[in-house]
């Protein structure tokens, strides 16, 4: 018969081995992307950086995309907590208004570097607007907007504001168009205040 006070209490430890089992990966893949880029990242290359089998690797993370979703989603922690605990304006303590202008510049420049691995990461599109990542800047945003504009169809202006935070279009607009990156800022910074209706503010002298 089966100790379950046994299993019970060896479950905590399998719990934590598995986390520093896939802190290791995450850390050999980061590793592989500052030397060699995005396309230096396979399941093989990140075994034998990370010193296991192969079938950790996949076991782990399924596939590649897996593996990179799971290095972005490491990444956007720091993020979040940001917007979540950080100090304003980005964080809790500065008007709705003040901070979704911020939070546009703060995914736009993080977009900007980590752009390969933003687009080698990319869901296929059937999963991508579900994915936990993206979902939690669709909430931000919205709470945001229905703070500042509560008329309004905030659900639908969250993804209309997004859209220009895309990494695809961001790599489309600064790489293929070589528009710089403060241009988009700008962009932002317009889109926001015609979205809400409000006055953009004020370049300083």
């Amino acid at each position: 018969m089966l100790d379950v006070g046994f299993a019970a209490a060896d479950e905590p430890c399998l719990r934590a081995d598995a986390a520093r089992n896939r802190a290791r990966l995450l850390e050999a893949a980061s590793r592989l992307i500052a030397e060699h880029g995005v396309a230096g990242v396979t399941m093989e290359a990140v075994a034998a950086a990370a010193n296991v089998g192969k079938g950790t690797v996949f076991r782990r993370f399924g596939d590649r995309t897996g593996l990179l979703m799971a290095l972005l989603d490491h990444s956007s922690r720091t993020l979040q907590a940001d917007f979540l605990g950080g100090p304003p304006p980005l964080g809790p303590g500065a008007p709705p208004l003040e901070r979704l202008r911020a939070f546009g510049v703060a995914v736009l420049y993080r977009s900007a570097e980590q752009l390969d691995l933003q687009l080698a990461a990319l869901p296929e599109p059937t999963r991508r607007f579900a994915h936990p990542s993206l979902r939690f800047l669709q909430t931000h945003v919205f709470v945001l907007l229905r703070q500042i504009v509560p008329d309004a169809d905030c659900e639908l202006l969250a993804q209309t504001l997004l859209a220009h935070l895309d990494p695809a279009l961001v790599h489309h607009l600064t790489r293929q168009r070589g528009m710089p990156l403060e241009r988009l800022e700008r962009g932002w910074i317009d889109l926001v205040a015609r979205v809400t209706r409000t006055e953009p503010p004020r370049p300083p002298c």
